[in-house]
């Protein structure tokens, strides 16, 4: 079972009172619904892939408008072979879309009327509905974040936008297929949606698996770094070494000063010492103290030196 489906059966699972069973079931209906007309009327097919969301749609279309109802199962026509889990809504279906604000004397409506998310109570159930609809998240053990509703058309997209904003949950949209799709990508705003539903099982198991992740990768950043500045120590030890060797096998050898010739003891005796190290080493050995810049200006004056005494052995002797 994926993880947006045991989000789905734990939301479906929720107690809700009359509008925001209204504004939840208002969500559910836009997407996973059809109109037909027949010799009793107008009727509403409802199919959705998951079978705790089917017993919620009967249950609150059951429990607030009594309507006669029939439920059946197929199987779809892939390589999967998903069930899908329908509602034929008999009776009371144009008063059904009145009153989650679907539908009016000129008919559908391309988002339902704002009565229907008034409070904060009823864009939440409502967000749930859509969810529970269209929505899938990303299992939080996959590395890539993503949260994503699809909601038909532009302005229906927009108007979940404008419910996610209501909670600081900042959506965008994209087209695919010629659907508006509304999705998420901040794993802690995705954390804010869950919450937002109440998905608390679901919450929890998202954030131990974010927070893991994150410990892991800040850890692996940091090792990565301790491995650089590892690897840096050790070229610029290398490098003042080979300065070092050829400036003390140079015919003015002599000239060199007695605070270059001490360092360079210093770091032959302690090759892999980092610079902060050196000074506490240099002082333990000779007695002088040295900070760190007066160090990396020494070892400055010995590069020159040695690069010197490169550039006259390179010269044609004459």
């Amino acid at each position: 079972m994926s993880f947006s489906s045991d989000i789905k059966n734990e939301v479906s699972q929720k107690t809700m009172g009359r509008s925001d069973a209204r504004a939840c079931l208002s969500a559910l209906l836009k997407m996973s619904s059809v109109i037909s007309f027949s010799s009793r009327g107008m009727s509403l097919l409802v199919t959705v892939e998951n079978a705790a969301v089917a017993r919620m749609i009967f249950s609150l279309v059951k429990d607030r408008y009594g309507s006669e109802m029939e439920l059946f199962v197929k199987k779809k026509m892939n390589l999967n072979k998903n069930r899908i889990y329908g509602i034929r809504i008999l009776t009371f279906a144009r008063e059904i879309l009145e009153d989650v604000g679907l539908y009016t004397a000129r008919g559908l409506r391309e988002k339902p009327v704002s009565k229907i998310v008034q409070t904060d109570s009823n864009a939440r159930a409502f967000l749930t509905g859509a969810f529970l609809a269209s929505g899938s998240i990303n299992p939080p053990e996959k590395p890539n974040y993503h949260l994503e509703i699809t909601a038909g058309n532009e302005e229906y997209g927009l108007f979940l936008i404008e419910q996610m904003a209501r909670f600081n949950i900042p959506a965008k949209k994209i087209e695919r297929r010629g659907k508006t799709v509304v999705y998420v990508k901040a794993a802690e705003k995705i954390g804010d949606f869950l919450r937002c539903i109440e998905a608390h099982n679901a919450l929890m198991k998202f954030e131990d698996e974010r927070i893991e992740r994150d410990f892991t990768n800040n850890f692996i950043r940091l090792n990565n770094i301790d491995v650089a500045n590892e690897q840096k120590i050790q070229k610029a030890a290398e490098e003042q070494i080979d300065d070092i060797k050829v400036l003390l096998s140079s015919r003015y050898q002599s000239q060199i000063s007695d605070s270059l010739k001490q360092l360079a003891q210093v770091r032959l005796k302690y090759p892999d010492a980092a610079l902060s190290e050196l000074t506490k080493l240099y002082e333990q050995e000779t007695g002088e103290s040295v900070s760190k810049s007066g160090l990396r200006h020494r070892f400055l004056r010995i590069r020159e030196l040695a690069e010197k005494e490169r550039l006259r052995r390179k010269e044609p002797e004459e």
